[in-house]
């Protein structure tokens, strides 16, 4: 695979070459050069397949060229020990759960695939690196999990002071090791920022073999794709109607991004819901065609909060391009806090099913998608993380306990270590330099 940067001032990379810069030098994103269909007979079997055989053959329509069959094979087997379910909801709406993983959240596929493909890369190599990565929730702790103790790897994850929850914060302030956690007194995109100038910054990346373990690079975005395929799978399985309309809660757009590869590979996909809460750039982009970044909002679905996302060029590049192909296939819905309660709690009286506030956004973005575009489809709402990771809204709203799974309730008996930060970059490359 042959990568290029879509700010086009920096060569084209390979695959190795893609993961471990992170960023390209110009700043830009690096993105495939061409994204070439899987065959057509791949589509009329793939309900034969598990999750694993999915992300195998997938892999290797994209990474033949870099990784053997076996070594593919190994990565997949080695990273891919979890699977994404659907569970049937209400008529022709599913929830595809992407929390069954160790941290309990969708990134634990991007972290733990990243892990194990640096990991054969640097064995090769005989390297170290170290990684630094932004979280507003989630991906801090998948991250943390997935390269927990990998030879070669260290690991300093920044996130936003008072801005994640508590068994988010525990879950990438506990594990001690080669895994650091610094608490920024600002916003995600604060965190964003600093990371990024750090790629970008000679003297740092003279001294430290620095990589992102961010949806900013590209080795997250690929295993991503894996559970859209497996969702149509499963849907194939259970006879439901097609076509498929994922509606996708998104902050940063790596997981929307990671929805369009997969279309672009060929995957059958009558619309993806841009689900967002009042953080909502992407949603007004395709209303109007004009796209301004704005400071974050504070919101019930955190990890969402952010006001610049990182992949809205790839989301633009992957929809078309063109602002009337991109609204043609992503359509923009946002949902304020008390919009968001009042769904998790309408949910849960008639079903019994408890979301996340991320969930709920998801919800009632491909409720409005509805409501717009009757028709016969099957919605899939992806749930990003486990309701027990946002235990106090979860239960104010419900107005009742909830069951929390004991690898969770476990984590709030540890002691949190973390470096306290503010915003200013020349703080945080002293930090980074040992001063």
């Amino acid at each position: 695979m042959k990568l290029y940067s879509t700010q086009h001032q920096s060569p084209d990379v390979s695959l190795e070459e893609a993961i471990f810069r992170g960023l390209p030098p110009d700043n830009g994103l690096y993105m495939p050069l061409t994204i070439e269909k899987m065959d057509a007979s791949f589509f009329e079997t793939i309900q034969e397949r598990n999750f694993q055989e999915i992300a195998e053959a997938v892999c290797q329509h994209l990474l033949g060229d870099d990784l053997s069959q076996e070594e593919i094979h190994g990565i997949i087997q080695q990273s891919m020990t979890f699977d994404a379910p659907l569970f049937g909801l209400e008529k022709d709406v599913e929830v595809l759960e992407l929390f069954h993983g160790p941290s309990m959240a969708f990134k634990d596929f991007g972290a733990r695939f990243m892990a194990a493909i640096m990991s054969h890369y640097l064995l090769k190599s005989k390297r170290e690196i170290r990684i630094l990565v932004a979280t507003s929730g989630d991906t801090g702790g998948a991250v943390a999990q997935g390269f927990f103790n990998t030879p070669g790897i260290s690991v300093t994850i920044l996130y936003p002071k008072g801005k994640v929850s508590d068994i988010q914060e525990k879950q990438l302030t506990t594990l001690g090791g080669n895994v650091q956690a610094l608490e920024i007194d600002g916003t995600f995109d604060d965190c964003q920022s600093l990371v990024k100038q750090a790629f970008l910054d000679e003297e740092l990346r003279e001294k430290f073999n620095l990589a992102s373990a961010n949806s900013i690079n590209i080795s997250r975005l690929i295993p991503q794709s894996f559970y859209y395929f497996a969702a149509y799978a499963e849907a194939k399985r259970k006879g439901l109607k097609l076509p498929i309309v994922f509606s996708v809660p998104s902050g940063n757009f790596g997981n929307l991004s990671a929805g369009l590869i997969a279309y672009q590979l060929g995957l059958p996909v009558k619309a993806f819901v841009a689900a967002c809460n009042e953080n909502k750039v992407v949603p007004e982009y395709l209303q109007s065609g004009e796209y301004h970044a704005k400071p974050s909002v504070e919101t019930l679905s955190n990890a969402m909060d952010v006001g610049n996302p990182s992949n809205f060029i790839r989301m633009k590049l992957l929809a078309g391009e063109k602002w009337e192909s991109v609204r043609k296939l992503v359509k923009g819905y946002f949902t304020n806090d008390l919009e968001t309660k009042a769904r998790m709690k309408e949910v849960y009286d008639r079903t019994g099913y408890v979301m996340c506030p991320h969930t709920a956004v998801a919800y009632d973005g491909l409720q409005q998608f509805k409501k717009e575009n009757p028709g016969e489809f099957t919605g899939i709402i992806l749930s990003t993380a486990h309701y027990a990771k946002f235990l106090p809204t979860v239960e104010t709203t419900l107005n009742r306990q909830v069951p929390i799974p004991e690898r969770l309730s476990s984590l709030l008996s540890k002691e949190k270590v973390a470096q306290s930060l503010g915003t200013d970059y020349a703080s945080f490359k002293q930090y980074l330099l040992g001063k």
